[in-house]
């Protein structure tokens, strides 16, 4: 008897040990029978009824405070003070007691986002996140903004195991070589193991500067998804396989309707800060999305019965300021890190008489005002613009003056990076085929073909399309300058250069000519634009006017019953 029970805790310690070693190619079996086999179970199983609790924060973008946030309730904004690292631990603490077996992971974007993680190179977060004790964490998009060795530096001082299963090392001539992180993880409770997947967004090196990913490969999904099912299922005997992604909504929609997905339960996805409330139903899993900024934890609940998993049930827990108060030794490191750089993130240096927003898909309060800025620095430049994403928390509360103030620390909110704004020159027909390629980025009707998710943002040109038209057909009327656009005629645009794009690229436009850096950043000129205008007022202005959809839009995603709120 004591030989037997022996040997159950050396089989339960070595299955809590994660397995997440590099698996070779095997001659594993992928019917749909054994991606669902009809027993898990290898000996030694709790038969007693019992559950695991999975939260997840994603695109948490180094908001380490409470800060205002945006919901869209009864057709009209409303805003709430949530998040905030220290608040977060007080809900993880009480999460931890109320609910059994919890396990806490993070699907990326977590370095980058905040002037204290841009002065600090992203290493001011890692002792605040170590201090929440993830369970498992993968790279988002913006993990690589400090170039590819830093990344590995940053992901490595997190406790938590780190996996990703397509980012691989770059040889050279695109020779690809092993992955950066593990490509799987297992999470075991009384003998029932859940296993892990993690992709990445492979357009990292169209989306982000070029050389910021420089010495990465990155594969899709398709190209070994199906195989690390067929490991986790067949090989390794999980109960329940979790994608965690970092691919934005519709692209983890697509996939979960792809047969290569099929084996998958469930999709925690990340990228476009939407708010999944209800998952998602495609054919092979459903998927989830948490929001962003730390405001919200999304709770998935497994119940288990002989082993296996007979019931989900999925929660989006908001973490509101006034309900989780600061933790006392969560909200002291935070103090101990932020003191440094505190005199410049929390200088005062303009006001808005209007709230700060940047959640809608079409125009923002935020992209207005930095067009303004781009206006007001370059006044005879025909057409400025700006990358449109949902990137920075909203900010409305208003201080003595009675105007919104707006900080140092809020400019690079706003703006991650401090680019180099470039001028350059373009045709009417190349600013008209790029309009139509930009639209189809944000409304293409297949969910796979979508990129990004908001439209870019523009002034000096007034452009009327048609959101759900097909390819190539979207736009209907562009005037600039107050006359209609001639696909002859040369005009003159600004916008910021990227780290590592060719002299011939503004804004992910091609073949522009005359490009010339100016001596001016992004952030510079804000400050410049803030001093002598404030307060501003950044009216919307309707320089992108869909005919086809409410200009409240809030998300990309459709075909699918889902509401951002």
């Amino acid at each position: 008897m004591h030989r037997t029970n022996s040997r159950r805790r050396f089989l339960t310690h070595l299955g809590m040990a994660g397995a997440t070693g590099m698996v070779l190619s095997s001659p594993l079996k992928s019917t749909a029978e054994s991606l669902h086999p009809t027993d898990t179970r290898m000996g030694s199983v709790n038969e007693a009824a019992f559950k695991m609790t999975i939260l997840q924060t994603t695109d948490i973008h180094c908001q380490i405070h409470p800060h205002d946030e945006m919901f869209w309730e009864n057709d009209q904004a409303v805003f709430r003070k949530t998040g905030g690292y220290a608040q977060l631990a007080t809900y993880l603490e009480q999460a931890r007691k109320k609910h059994e077996n919890v396990f806490l992971l993070d699907t990326g974007d977590i370095f980058q986002g905040s002037e204290l993680s841009v002065k600090t190179t992203g290493e001011a977060i890692v002792p605040i996140m170590n201090a929440l004790n993830y369970n498992l964490v993968i790279p988002g998009n913006w993990e690589v903004i400090y170039y590819k060795a830093k990344m590995q530096e940053l992901m490595g001082s997190l406790y938590a195991p780190k996996i990703c299963t397509n980012m691989y090392h770059d040889l050279g001539e695109g020779k690809k070589g092993e992955l950066i992180f593990q490509p799987y993880h297992i999470w075991q409770v009384n003998g029932v193991k859940v296993g892990f997947l993690s992709y990445t967004d492979p357009l990292v090196p169209i989306r982000q500067s070029p050389n910021y990913s420089k010495g990465i490969i990155y594969t899709h999904p398709e190209e070994n998804l199906a195989h690390f099912v067929s490991v986790l299922r067949n090989q390794e005997k999980c109960a329940f396989v979790i994608l965690l992604s970092h691919l934005g909504l519709s692209q983890q929609i697509a996939l979960s309707n792809q047969p290569f997905c099929e084996g998958v339960d469930y999709i925690l996805g990340g990228d476009t800060h939407e708010r999944v409330r209800v998952p998602i139903k495609g054919k092979y899993a459903k998927v989830v999305e948490p929001g962003a900024f730390g405001s919200f934890v999304g709770r998935l609940e497994l119940t288990i019965e002989n082993g296996r998993v007979v019931k989900d049930d999925y929660t989006l827990d908001e973490i509101t300021e006034s309900r989780y108060k600061a933790n006392k030794e969560v909200a002291s490191l935070i103090e101990r890190y932020e003191e440094p750089v505190k005199a410049d993130i929390y200088k005062v240096i303009g006001y808005s008489t209007l709230p700060l927003y940047r959640y809608f898909v079409i125009e923002n309060t935020i992209d207005t005002m930095i067009l303004n800025a781009l206006r007001w620095q370059m006044p005879n430049i025909d057409i400025v613009l700006s990358n449109g994403f949902r990137f920075c928390p909203p900010r409305v509360t208003r201080d003595a003056t009675g105007n919104v103030p707006i900080t140092s620390g809020y400019v690079y909110d706003m703006l991650p990076v401090d680019s180099i704004i470039r001028t350059g020159e373009v045709t009417g027909a190349q600013l008209k085929a790029w309009l139509e390629k930009e639209l189809n980025n944000v409304f293409a009707e297949k969910a796979s073909e979508r990129f990004g998710g908001w439209v870019i943002k523009f002034q000096g040109m007034k452009v009327k399309f048609m959101a759900f038209n097909p390819n190539g057909k979207r736009v209907q009327e562009v005037m600039i300058g107050g006359m209609p656009l001639d696909e002859a005629k040369t005009y003159s645009i600004a916008a910021c250069e990227r780290d590592g794009d060719p002299e011939d690229m503004l804004c992910r436009f091609k073949g522009v000519k005359n490009t010339r850096n100016t001596p001016n950043t992004l952030h510079k000129t804000m400050h410049g634009y803030l001093a002598e205008n404030s307060p501003v007022t950044p009216d919307l202005q309707q320089n992108a006017i869909p005919l086809d959809a409410p200009e409240t839009l809030l998300t990309q995603v459709w075909g699918v019953d889902y509401q951002f709120n």
